[in-house]
């Protein structure tokens, strides 16, 4: 038999020989499954539309770029060639929800006169298309017009950017944010006029067809907002223009604020392939399952991969050190943190992480340790015990001396950096995100971005970016008055934000309460869902840098929670979303070596599932529940455990509290 590597092969190559009609004005695009089909028109100008199952769905989509040098896209696109190609093949998706991604699909390629080309693409659940350019000197993109115009009035699931305490924000104020909001769901037609709209999104039709708007391989460009457009049921295309200048201030002057920007959006050179703007399409489950973000970022720019080692990381800023029996007063000194370390290498956990405060914040150095610390003797503790260090670094400090800093810790034996508020995703912070990636992967560093945009294929082309932030996650319960409604989105992020990559939302509280019982406190923070909900969360997100957010003290007294989240890995040989419904709940299986691990939570209606674990091979198997407890509904930490015998042909009945959720471990050897 032929294997899938070489059948890939020849598929690519027999297909690229056919060109299309030169004289044609349209061009059709269809999925290898034939459900999901692009038009593609170039009668005066370049357009496209999209349909599912002969739903139209996007009924104009505009595409152009205004360069200095002349416009592609505009009056009367000219082709000089189209081409065709059929892909089947895999690729390798080391640290993320499988081993490997089956890449599927159908490609257009036209060139257009003048040098320039537009790619299209259709796989089964989705399509995408990008730009492609030459040009040998510099090259000014003044804008990119982005818009999408509906077939009819769709509802918005959206995360507005909004600047906290400015809920009439400016367009400019809007751009300086940590990229992290709630979600809000709202017909188009009463969408905010003058606000940004980060990706992913969702557009749901009245036939419940569902379409999240995507963006992949960013790379020296700035991120794709959109917002609501005068035209009737449209969307377009919004973009940073580049920063003119910038000044260090914000949170401890480790941010850099914009003062002035240029009138262009991007500049570039050379080769030019502009990111993809692509959109996942089908039901709710479509949206969990999809890999295309993945799948359209460029390949990994590191070989060596062995050194690449994610796993879960033991936290002191979310349960701000407290720690209970010792000795010590808790801060940022050596006993404090050899106390982390002890506990992260008893119960396994591959990496401790020191948050802000152990470098001269003030001063914006990251080559001055405070005097409390003596640190390379700490990350030799460290590594004497199997555990490795992880810094925070605020941005302004890690850019401003950045080959010194990976070199001067790579060194010393620090494992990698959680860089923080960059807070921006034009150009220039693209720019730096590739920049400190490279840049790390040359000392063997890993990197974990918050205050960062979404990752948009960053972690395929940098794996050793294990995890991005860009997401409203645990830390909001200890300073958020009222507490937010986090169960239902809990449970919209794996439709949405999740579709473009992993994302560090901090999870693992065992201080936990009803909805009834919340309150904000930020010495001494609590989730709000059931314990298994927490504990769920584990296998329901994609993590493969995973935080243990609650405090040693807090674990080791409830010693079941604890061992339950210490064997879960971080990284998947396989995953399957078995079911779902966006804001509702979600249940997701995923394997990693003969182990399973099934993950369910719900917002805050209670909820009865029948999980189907016809996913197994065949055979008797022994499953471990971890499920919320008869009484979870007004105590949100009571839970149950059971164990028992299943296989492919179980039907498992699992009640979840309001907020609840459940986890279950099946080992099929």
């Amino acid at each position: 038999m032929m294997d899938m590597k070489k059948r890939s092969i020849i598929l690519f190559f027999i297909a690229a020989v056919g060109v299309g009609t030169l004289e044609a004005k349209d061009y059709a695009l269809q999925s290898p499954d034939g459900r999901l089909r692009m038009q593609i028109c170039t009668d005066g100008e370049l357009t496209y539309s999209v349909s599912y199952d002969g739903e139209l769905l996007v009924e104009r989509g505009g595409l152009a770029m205004d360069l200095d040098q002349g416009n592609w896209g505009g009056a009367v696109p000219k082709v000089t060639r189209a081409r065709r190609e059929s892909v089947d093949r895999f690729v390798a998706s080391p640290f993320y929800r499988a081993e490997r991604m089956a890449d599927v699909h159908n490609r257009l390629l036209l060139d257009f006169r003048g040098g320039w080309s537009v790619e299209f693409r259709a796989y089964d659940d989705g399509c995408a298309y990008r730009f492609i350019g030459q040009r040998p000197d510099s090259l000014l993109v003044k804008d990119e017009t982005v818009a999408l115009t509906f077939s009819e009035d769709v509802v918005m699931t959206v995360p507005y950017v909004l600047v906290e305490d400015k809920p009439e924000s400016s367009v400019e104020e809007q751009l300086m944010s940590s990229f992290e909001n709630l979600y809000t769901v709202e017909p188009l037609s009463e969408a905010r006029d003058r606000h940004l709209m980060m990706l992913p999104l969702v557009a749901t039709f009245p036939s419940g067809v569902k379409l999240c708007v995507i963006e992949s391989d960013l790379v020296s460009y700035p991120g794709l907002y959109l917002c609501k457009s005068p035209q009737e049921r449209t969307l377009e295309g919004y973009f940073a223009r580049y920063p003119k200048s910038t000044v260090q201030g914000g949170h401890h002057q480790i941010e850099s604020l914009v003062t002035a920007r240029e009138d262009f959006i991007a500049r570039v050179a050379g080769r030019l392939s502009f990111p993809w703007r692509g959109f996942v399409i089908g039901q709710d489950v479509t949206l969990a399952r999809s890999n295309l973000s993945y799948l359209l970022a460029s390949e990994s720019k590191i070989g060596d991969l062995s050194w690449i080692r994610p796993g879960k990381v033991a936290w002191e800023w979310w349960n701000d050190m407290n720690l209970e029996g010792v000795d010590f007063v808790t801060g940022v000194n050596d006993a404090t943190y050899r106390y982390y370390v002890d506990f992260a290498a008893a119960h396994g956990i591959e990496y401790v992480i020191l948050d802000e405060g152990w470098s001269d914040t003030a001063k914006a150095d990251l080559l001055q340790v405070v005097p409390e610390l003596d640190l390379p003797s700490l990350v030799a503790y460290a590594g004497s015990k199997g555990v490795g260090i992880i810094l925070w670094a605020g941005y302004y400090a890690f850019d401003r001396n950045l080959e010194q800093v990976c070199r001067h810790y790579s060194e010393m034996g620090v494992k990698g950096f959680k860089v923080d508020f960059m807070d921006r995703d034009d150009q220039q912070m693209v720019d730096f995100i590739h920049r400190a990636a490279a840049t790390a992967a040359k000392y063997h560093l890993l990197l974990d971005f918050h205050g960062m945009y979404k990752p948009a294929g960053l972690t395929r082309t940098w794996p050793n970016v294990v995890n991005v932030e860009g997401v409203f996650g645990l830390e909001q319960l200890k300073f958020r008055d009222p507490v937010p409604d986090m169960m239902t989105y809990d449970t919209t992020l794996p439709f949405v934000r999740q579709v473009s990559g992993p994302m560090d939302y901090t999870q693992g509280a065992m201080v936990n309460r009803t909805r009834e019982s919340a309150y904000k406190s930020f010495s001494e923070p609590a989730s709000v869902g059931t314990r298994a909900h927490q504990l769920a969360l584990y296998v329901v997100f994609d993590s493969p840098l995973n935080m243990l957010c609650d405090s040693p003290t807090n674990y080791m007294r409830e010693a079941e929670s604890l061992a339950s989240i210490a064997s879960i890995p971080t990284v998947w040989d396989e995953t399957v979303v078995l079911d779902g419904r966006m804001g509702n709940y979600i249940v997701t299986a995923r394997r990693s070596g003969s182990v399973w691990y099934v993950g369910g939570i719900t917002d805050w209606d209670a909820r009865d599932l029948q999980v189907n674990l016809d996913f197994l091979p065949k055979g008797s198997h022994q499953a471990e529940l971890f499920v919320d407890g008869v009484n979870a509904h007004r105590k949100a930490t009571d839970y149950r455990t059971q164990r028992l015998a299943v296989s492919n042909h179980t039907e498992l009945p699992i009640h979840l509290a309001p907020g609840g959720g459940f986890l279950i471990r099946i080992v099929t050897e």
